[in-house]
């Protein structure tokens, strides 16, 4: 069992050490590539030596099995005796003989004993070592998982169901959206989507760190200035009043025609203490 966790070990380091994407080779990848290689060795000397002690022991099996079926042979060969001789005992001799009778088939007893437990260890080595052998396969890999349905109609579906406003749906299709097709042309969209359905939800925190990968990761998407509309509105219900308006005047400054810029000045204005007549 304990080899058996090794060896899963090993493969799951191997999958992690070999199956980065996208990143440069770094030296602490370098340092698990190299502890990884180093288990594999020691996993192929463990095998080696488990090989070499499961020969050593078949030989000795072997040994023991012909030793078995020598004496086996003789003391048929001494009982088969015996009864010629009892035939031309006279009756004088027939208890001594008898008695050397029972002798040969107590014999004959424990040597049928024997030839059994020695089948018994040859059965056992050979299921550990089958044992073995299936140790030292690699560990299987799960099949990869497939998109539920294309791009398009997956982002509609999600659209339709943030629209209709099932957003638990919605956001488990925009992040299943986001998973299969991350640089696809409406990825940014979704991005937009999963952070305004936690803003409607008054999970503001999160909407702000996704309005930020909004920002951040598609910067020339057409919900840039959306993006930084809403994030200055969950900054003003969180409390962060300074920080929200700074982006509103952000959106305004920048896309100063949009329907967006004109969102942001309504905002601003209701922020404005009212006028002292």
């Amino acid at each position: 069992m304990k080899l058996h966790r090794g060896a899963v070990v090993v493969s799951v380091l191997a999958g992690l050490a070999f199956s980065i994407p996208g990143f440069a080779v770094s030296k602490e990848i370098v340092q698990l590539q190299t502890q990884v290689q180093q288990l594999q060795d020691q996993m192929a000397l463990m095998q080696q030596s488990f090989n070499e002690r499961m020969g050593i022991m078949r030989h000795l099996v072997e040994q023991q099995s012909d030793t078995v079926n020598k004496v086996d042979a003789s003391v048929q060969a001494l009982q088969q005796a015996l009864q010629q001789a009892l035939t031309k005992n006279h009756d004088d001799q027939t208890a001594r003989a008898d008695q050397l009778s029972g002798q040969i088939q107590a014999l004959n007893d424990s040597v049928d004993e024997l030839k059994a437990r020695l089948a018994k260890v040859s059965t056992q080595l050979e299921q550990m070592a089958a044992a073995a052998q299936n140790l030292t396969q690699p560990a299987p890999t799960a099949a990869p998982v497939q998109p539920p349905m294309p791009p398009d109609a997956l982002y509609q579906n999600a659209l339709g169901d943030y629209n209709a406003d099932k957003l638990d749906l919605a956001a488990q299709e925009f992040g299943d959206y986001l998973r299969f097709y991350p640089t696809a042309n409406l990825a940014g969209n979704a991005q937009f989507y999963l952070a305004d359905i936690e803003y409607r939800q008054e999970n503001y925190a999160a909407a702000i760190k996704d309005y930020d990968k909004v920002l951040d990761q598609y910067p020339g998407g057409n919900k840039t200035s959306a993006a930084h509309l809403k994030k200055g509105m969950a900054l003003i219900q969180m409390g962060k009043r300074e920080d929200g308006i700074k982006e509103l005047n952000a959106v305004i400054q920048r896309y100063p025609h949009s329907n967006d810029a004109t969102t942001a000045r309504e905002q601003l204005r209701k922020l404005r203490p009212p006028a002292r007549h």
